[in-house]
């Protein structure tokens, strides 16, 4: 039997008398991409800090590839790459110096983070931009930058949150193929939180999240045909209560 990439079941989490989150399950196959669909303040960003470890969550259990991220965290964070919301690259560092910092935090030696770079900044046609500060760089190649490096050590699971928000359509485009293209080559596993309807294809897996809750999960055409509507954008307006 094959062991989930990601396997939450039943977290919960409130932020005083809030509850962000209510009996969150879902689950994540090796070479899966998977929406994770909800408008903004829905839980995403919490369920990632969660997954992540920013938080703690103290009800459910979450797991990747089999280690539970409490009890066995080291083994269970090292299979993960995160793309956060909130851009976190050092604009005042070149390109080279910011995969490289990240490589050292992950115990690559220089010969092999070298390696390891090189290879990533390829796939993102971005390898002559290396010595360019950061800062030069505009939205989308910062983005393309942020996913090469969390990248680099090489994880079995990538978690994007909103990392197309901002960003031209060229642009978002480009990173939702070579993301995609990751996951059918390397069987990445992918859990891709956002807001933007339009980047889901059919026969894609989505997760549909609204007030912490997880109202729908499957492939498109299984959720269009359950909600008796005609795409996916309906069936996601008929879900949380949106009139057209």
């Amino acid at each position: 039997m094959q062991i989930p990439a990601l396997s939450i079941k039943k977290v919960s989490h409130n932020f005083g008398d809030f509850k962000a989150l209510d009996k969150v399950s879902l689950e994540i196959k090796p070479g899966d991409f998977t929406v994770l669909l909800g408008l903004n303040g829905a839980g995403k960003t919490t369920l990632y800090s969660l997954i992540t470890r920013l938080y703690n969550n103290n009800s459910g259990s979450i797991e990747i590839y089999g280690y539970n991220v409490r009890s066995q965290s080291v083994n269970a964070l090292k299979h993960i790459g995160v793309v956060f919301q909130q851009p976190t690259l050092d604009l005042d560092l070149s390109v080279s110096e910011n995969l490289n910092y990240h490589s050292s935090l992950h115990g690559i030696s220089k010969l092999d983070a070298s390696e390891k770079i090189i290879k990533e900044i390829t796939r993102i046609k971005m390898d002559d931009q290396l010595k360019k500060k950061v800062r030069s760089l505009s939205g989308g190649q910062r983005r393309r930058v942020e996913i090469a490096r969390a990248l680099i050590h090489e994880p079995k699971l990538l978690l994007l949150d909103e990392p197309t928000v901002g960003l031209d359509i060229g642009s978002r485009q480009l990173i939702l193929n070579h993301v995609k293209t990751l996951c059918k080559k390397n069987k990445l596993a992918v859990l891709w939180a956002t807001h933007l309807i339009d980047e889901i294809d059919k026969g894609e897996k989505v997760v549909i999240i609204d007030k912490g809750k997880v109202l729908d999960s499957g492939d498109v055409e299984k959720i269009v045909k359950k909600t008796k509507t005609k795409n996916i954008r309906e069936a996601f307006n008929k879900l949380v209560g949106i009139k057209t």
